[in-house]
């Protein structure tokens, strides 16, 4: 092939294409546990984490419902995934051999946000949230009657941890943060530094991405033996949560996320007709269950 502006055009061309379908065909799960939010900015703050909400009788004036405001912001961060392609490559029309590693840019932008997010799910016992406290912790802070009271969100244990969470808000208990989003590109002129020096066209995917910890009380971390007991303790916590102005939240779990080894657990706990003394079981579909590699 002759390296000119019109076959690089094509080879470019072509290696997105490549890229695109691969990026669309690949499995992703952060979704169902992050929300999306748009960044406009390096920085993000997110005030109305900590505030709470509820209906009241409307007697006198409007009352704004601002508790417990908190100050928590997620710094944008910049990701980057570079391939070379060798010039001689490129004269000799063998770009056929890099179609698997320009497919798996597309793979590998589409699951960076899986990576991400429960990688911080994961560190969750570890990592503070709005509040100061670690998402899962024992004593998250709570008014009640005027005075603080502490909640858990933490089933306690030293096992392999699982996770509850409620779906059914217009929130998620995790936050991925786009700023710019992931998108591919190309050092590809004959005249690149690149390929004077190192006989290398260069393609690559960048994107400025974070994610944080968002509501600690739509989410539920455990490392207990998972089991019906563990399982309907953390159902029952989630389900007496209260806010700040002391009713009730409403929380419903309905998801329960796992890694793979506690898969069969998981299932026997919400898929099984009979628990293991054959007694009716009572959790059978009771939430939706997600088993991610990205947790192992």
């Amino acid at each position: 092939m002759i390296i000119n502006q019109a076959s690089l055009a094509a080879a470019y061309t072509g290696f997105k294409t490549l890229f695109q379908n691969a990026f669309a065909g690949a499995p992703s799960d952060f979704e169902k546990i992050a929300m999306v939010v748009p960044s406009t900015k390096a920085v993000e703050v997110y005030p109305w984490l900590g505030k709470t909400t509820g209906f009241r009788e409307w007697v006198g004036d409007r009352v704004i419902q601002n508790l417990m405001a908190h100050d928590f912001s997620i710094r944008n961060k910049s990701f980057e995934n570079t391939v070379g392609v060798d010039r001689d490559d490129m004269e000799d029309d063998s770009l056929g051999v890099y179609a698997p590693m320009i497919s798996q840019l597309g793979i590998d932008a589409k699951q960076h946000p899986d990576q991400l997010v429960f990688a911080l799910l994961a560190a969750g016992f570890t990592t503070l949230c709005y509040d100061g406290q670690n998402f899962f912790d024992t004593d998250h802070p709570v008014l009640s009657g005027g005075a603080e009271v502490s909640v858990s969100n933490h089933g306690g244990g030293s096992g392999t941890p699982w996770f509850l969470m409620d779906m059914t808000r217009a929130v998620k208990p995790l936050i991925f943060q786009k700023r710019r989003d992931y998108s591919f590109v190309a050092m590809d002129r004959p005249d690149d530094e690149s390929v004077f020096t190192r006989k290398l066209f260069r393609y690559g995917v960048d994107a400025r991405v974070n994610v944080g910890l968002g509501l600690w009380q739509l989410a539920y971390g455990s490392k207990q033996t998972l089991d019906a007991d563990s399982y309907a303790a953390a159902r029952t916590a989630m389900s007496s949560f209260k806010g700040d102005n002391g009713k009730p939240l409403g929380i419903r779990p309905t998801l329960l996320v796992t890694p793979p080894s506690l898969e069969k657990a998981a299932l026997e706990v919400l898929k099984a007709e009979r628990d293991a003394n054959g007694a009716t079981n009572v959790y059978r579909d009771t939430a939706q269950l997600l088993v991610t590699p990205w947790l192992a």
